[in-house]
């Protein structure tokens, strides 16, 4: 679906400079941001299988991940195939 939303000028250039970072279109950096606000699973994310890195040990103090650290995470391992392509091009 289509619509027209107006943004302040610094706001979308960082929204731009942050879709660029992690390799992404515009339109999916913003479809996420609007998903996580109304706290919506994508469709995608539900049903792609997704290996985490473990570390830390089980003697050791717990390590306390947010969710936003883990989307934040996912989002970048997203990029890297993304940035390995524009780096061969």
């Amino acid at each position: 679906m289509r619509t027209t939303v107006e943004l302040d000028p610094a706001l979308m250039r960082a929204a731009k400079a942050r879709s660029a970072e992690r390799g992404e279109s515009l339109k999916s950096l913003l479809a996420r941001a609007v998903a996580a606000e109304l706290e919506a699973v994508p469709v995608q994310a539900a049903t792609a299988k997704v290996s985490l890195p473990l570390f830390g040990s089980a003697k050791g103090s717990k390590v306390r991940l947010t969710s936003a650290d883990l989307e934040r995470a996912l989002a970048d391992a997203d990029a890297v195939p993304v940035r390995a392509r524009l780096h061969r091009t």
